[in-house]
């Protein structure tokens, strides 16, 4: 086997013993080499390397009867710490996030639409640098930076193709936000961490193949299939909102006319509704039509429709077991789930995939994609140390 093979080996073995030991303590080394088909030998060098570097610690010995008793290893969940940013159209929330996905401390901070690539990033270093000093964190345990944001990004080298909602094009963020803050980063889309984050800490968890589906600012998906992100060949899988539902409909902010997202975003919505009356936030156009606006219920109604069109269409294409409904929408206002899913159930789902897979609230909501992109930075950390 050539090094660099056996290398790449010797940390996806540390990271799979790591995940473990993370979701599964106490646990025991011997545990640990039953589930994963490695040597005890191996495992317990892998054991061995974390304890010392101190992110283990063995707790007091067990035994279950008369056998030998048993080391049981846990994590020490202040050894690691990660800043989780998601980076959207109108603001930035940044978090800090412990080893096993909780925020310890968090702050979000507006962000004008047109605002450059390199304010955005000087003012992230500025912010996690303030919310670090303000909570006493010693950022000696920090070990990175994960960021999530909406569009198309090369998850391998850090550099956002393209994001229509934040205006910009081959944007090497990853490479710029370490000079200016010292730290490792990594990026990838907003769902497709938020979906990572259900599925390690939140609604997902036991589920072998999901959906998540993002309702909000912008339309999109992402799947986790046997706990991996399945990412396409340029890491775009799950772009739905951009599927053309009308070649004739509406202009989108991707310059063509009739995209999914055109029917349900948060900007769309509002341009819609201010065609018939003034309306300046979503909150707004919610209340309109729980007083009983025509044209309000109208809109939203029109929205909740496609939105069960979308579930119908990525359950054909992907058949999971659970689809979990995020986004500012889902999120903002609870109220909207129990119709989508009745419109599935009545109208929408293909009958032969009725009951073959459920359909979930986000449990993570607003702070998914923070701790998705935390846990995202440490995955990364201790793949390649």
């Amino acid at each position: 086997m050539k090094k660099h093979d056996q290398d790449f080996m010797k940390r996806q073995n540390r990271l799979t013993v790591f995940e473990i030991i993370k979701n599964q303590q106490p646990i025991s080394r011997a545990f640990i080499a039953k589930q994963t088909g490695m040597s005890p030998t191996t495992v317990s060098r892998i054991v061995g390397e974390l304890t010392e570097e101190g992110y283990l610690l063995e707790t007091e010995q067990v035994s279950a009867g008369l056998g030998r008793k048993s080391t049981l290893l846990a994590m020490v969940d202040a050894a690691v710490l990660s800043v989780g940013v998601e980076l959207d159209r109108h603001r930035i929330h940044i978090g800090i996030v412990d080893i096993q996905g909780k925020v310890v401390a968090s702050g979000t901070y507006p962000r004008a639409a047109d605002e450059s690539a390199e304010i955005t990033l000087e003012r992230i270093g500025a912010e996690i640098n303030r919310l670090t000093h303000e909570n006493e964190i010693d950022c000696a345990r920090l070990i990175g930076i994960g960021i999530g944001l909406p569009g198309i990004v090369d998850n391998d080298n850090g550099v956002v193709i393209f994001s229509v909602q934040l205006g910009w094009k081959n944007v090497r963020l990853a490479e710029r936000l370490k000079e200016i803050t010292g730290y490792d980063v990594a990026v990838d889309n907003e769902l497709k961490v938020k979906a990572l984050a259900e599925h390690l800490k939140g609604a997902a968890i036991g589920s072998n193949r999901t959906a998540l589906l993002g309702f909000g600012n912008g339309v999109g998906s992402a799947l986790i299939v046997e706990g991996e992100i399945y990412r396409g060949k340029t890491n775009s899988a799950g772009e739905i909102g951009h599927t053309t539902i009308d070649p004739n409909g509406m202009m989108c902010d991707c310059g063509k006319a009739g995209c999914l997202q055109t029917y349900i975003n948060i900007h769309s919505l509002l341009a819609e509704a201010n065609k018939t009356h003034p309306v300046r936030t979503i909150e707004e156009l919610f209340e309109a039509r729980r007083a009983g606006e025509r044209w309000a219920v109208y809109l939203i109604d029109r929205a909740l429709m496609y939105m069960a069109i979308t579930i119908n269409n990525v359950v054909c294409m992907y058949n999971p077991d659970s689809v979990i409904l995020s986004g500012e929408l889902a999120d903002k206002f609870p109220e909207i789930y129990q119709e989508v899913v009745e419109l599935c159930i009545t109208r929408f789902v293909w009958e032969p995939l009725r009951g073959t897979f459920t359909i979930l609230r986000s449990e993570l909501s607003e702070q998914g994609v923070v701790i998705g992109s935390g846990l995202m930075s440490q995955n990364c950390f201790f793949a390649l140390e």
